[in-house]
């Protein structure tokens, strides 16, 4: 990653204190980007932003938030806007699985996975639309292998992800004339 591609730019990523969003965090960090973290789990979250600002001498705005929730996601990310001035990057990362068959499925399940897959990037871009058209900036969705090749066991993820691809594939039209750029990947299994 270019350094001075992401020199100061405003990074948003939700889920971003493990996993995949903490590799990111680390990578935009490394790159000079100044960091907004949201994440359901506060301890690790304040704990990975400690360490990022004492090692990589980063700036790091670590807030609490279920991105299931629409109120919790505005607040957070007009926090974000308020503090930066602006958003450069929103990588909507937060995701959560399940195992079981659909049968055996209870529907709490599908909906808190719906909630934070796929409601909770919705939730979360919407506030943050504005600020990345003026800065003609740039939209990641973290989706999935399985949104078109379907896990076992999975069936409210792969609906999730499914329903992730027809949501930011029409929003990517939408905005096709704005600058913004708006990004679906699909990782196979990560550790």
């Amino acid at each position: 990653m270019a350094r001075s591609a992401f020199q100061q730019k405003v990074v948003v990523i939700t889920g971003g204190c493990a996993g995949i969003g903490r590799a990111l965090a680390l990578r935009f960090a490394q790159a000079g980007a100044r960091l907004a973290l949201l994440d359901i789990q506060c301890e690790a979250l304040e704990a990975f932003r400690q360490q990022l600002q004492s090692k990589l001498n980063v700036e790091v705005l670590a807030l609490p938030c279920d991105v299931a929730d629409h109120q919790q996601c505005e607040q957070a990310i007009g926090h974000v806007i308020e503090h930066f001035g602006g958003i450069d990057v929103l990588i909507n990362n937060a995701a959560i699985t399940h195992r079981s068959a659909f049968a055996e499925t209870e529907l709490k399940v599908f909906e808190r996975i719906m909630g934070v897959n796929y409601f909770g990037a919705l939730h979360c871009t919407r506030p943050a639309l504005d600020s990345l058209v003026q800065r003609k900036g740039q939209i990641i969705v973290m989706s999935s292998l399985s949104s078109f090749a379907p896990l076992l066991y999975r069936s409210a993820y792969n609906a999730s992800k499914h329903a992730l691809h027809g949501l930011f594939q029409t929003l990517r039209l939408e905005l096709q004339d704005s600058g913004v750029n708006v990004m679906l990947v699909s990782p196979g299994y990560t550790a």
